[in-house]
């Protein structure tokens, strides 16, 4: 059984769609926090909501690049 998922790739692909799954839960955490935090930090302070947009806005792409990023190169360290 194990030799033949050593020979078909089967290990390999297990480990790409792992690496991929654990990278979009890490962007998903981190985007959920960016947003929680910059939703408490317009309450707080309502006059530099644009500011603090701006930034979770900025902060959520960055997450998500690397994120996508990961999700690429797992993918890739399949073939």
């Amino acid at each position: 059984m194990l030799s033949s998922l050593l020979l078909a790739g089967g290990i390999a692909q297990l480990g790409a769609a792992v690496g991929a799954g654990l990278a979009v839960i890490g962007a998903g955490l981190g985007i959920g926090k960016i947003g929680g935090q910059a939703m408490d930090a317009m309450a707080r302070q309502p006059e530099k909501m644009g500011d603090i947009r701006t930034a979770m806005i900025i902060a959520a792409a960055l997450v998500e690049g690397v994120a996508f990023f990961a999700v690429i190169i797992a993918l890739l360290c399949n073939q």
